[in-house]
């Protein structure tokens, strides 16, 4: 299938997932404002505006946006001017929110990104920051599976159609050799997209054999019995590679830089916050999942979990361009061109003004 068709249909795929399966919440549901991030006496609105959208996932490799919600870095920032949120589960959801206006500025991983800023022509949204590396394992359930070469012929869990996770997965796939469509999922491989929230119960009853997830379902999945065959750092230099950026509307971007600025600020403050206290970080990212989902994790999940992810404001944008390329080779996208789809100008004004060095974009921002 040509790669321009098979990104079309990717794309239809996409755009209908959260009309299907969000619909009752819009693009992704509510999460919760802590109730201790009061505004401050005598605080003004930045740029007027009453509220700044962020969208951000339910997973551990998000934990600066939930760090931020729950300690109250986002309203500090933003004066009067209130955060309010949306929990996806996936980044293909995320972008429909994005385009549609629902949110303003999410955390995100990058196949999403590449591909919402692909389709928009460049027109439509900006990394504008880093946020985390790692935290992505491949996990199976060590009675079926004792070696990689056992993938053959297995059926192995991803998040959604085209999200970051999926393409790392396929582009694994590829590097063995294997032939997997990458609609159907079907071949050599089954891939199985589903949602993050039930792939545990599907590893349970013997739905999946394995599954290439984020934190912390992958954690999640080890308590149920499975073993991680694969950590994906270890497929890059350095055992670096970006998992969640930070994107934000153009138009926003454009109209209201306060507001994104006075974001990066608290996600610059959140970062610096939990590297120094990273205990007590794992228990504030874990108590806005709670107030989020409902259901904290427990230690057996959270602890190995926490561990394996670095919380960084670089972008890694080196990174960016190699996982364009895997999604290109799984047929997911046409060779892309990502000139312009960073602005770290606000970030690195932030980052200046803290004291820290400034991140690079490769080459890929704004002229």
């Amino acid at each position: 299938m040509p790669a321009t068709t098979a990104f079309r249909r990717s794309l239809a795929v996409i755009a209908a997932l959260p009309l299907l399966t969000l619909a009752a919440c819009s693009y992704g549901s509510q999460a919760k404002n802590d109730d201790t991030a009061k505004v401050a006496a005598g605080a003004k609105k930045i740029d007027g505006l009453d509220s700044v959208k962020i969208g951000y996932f339910g997973n551990l490799t998000h934990a600066t946006a939930l760090v931020g919600n729950d300690k109250g870095f986002f309203q500090k920032e933003l004066g009067a001017t209130r955060p309010t949120y949306q929990v996806f589960n996936a980044g293909p959801s995320e972008i429909e929110a994005v385009n549609s206006g629902s949110i303003d500025i999410g955390w995100i991983g990058p196949s999403p990104a590449i591909n919402g800023y692909t389709k928009s022509a460049g027109k439509n949204l900006r990394i504008i920051g880093g946020s985390a590396s790692g935290g992505v394992k491949l996990v199976v359930n060590p009675k079926k599976i004792k070696s990689l070469q056992d993938v053959k012929g297995k059926k192995i869990a991803t998040p959604q159609l085209g999200n970051t996770q999926d393409v790392a997965f396929l582009n694994w796939i590829a590097e063995q050799g294997w032939k997997v469509d990458a609609q159907s999922g079907k071949g050599d491989v089954s891939v199985v997209r589903t949602d993050n929230k039930v792939t545990p119960d599907a590893f349970a009853s013997g739905s999946v054999d394995g599954a290439w997830v984020p934190e912390p379902t992958a954690s999640k999945l080890v308590a149920e019995g499975g073993k991680v065959l694969l950590d994906e750092a270890s497929l890059w230099p350095d055992k670096k590679f970006v998992i969640t950026n930070i994107i934000v509307r153009q138009a926003f971007l454009k109209e209201h830089p306060k507001a994104v600025e006075a974001v990066l600020k608290a996600s610059v403050e959140a970062n610096k916050w939990i590297n120094a206290n990273p205990d007590a970080a794992k228990a504030a990212a874990n108590k806005q999942l709670a107030a989020d989902s409902g259901k904290a994790l427990p230690a057996k999940v959270l602890d190995p979990a926490w561990q394996s992810i670095r919380f960084t404001d670089d972008p890694l944008a080196a990174t960016l361009g190699t996982e364009a390329q895997h999604a290109v080779k799984a047929g997911l996208l046409d060779s892309p061109k990502l000139d312009g789809i960073y602005d770290l100008t606000l970030l690195n004004k932030v980052l200046k003004a803290e004291g820290e060095p400034t991140v690079g974009d490769a080459g890929l921002g704004v002229k």
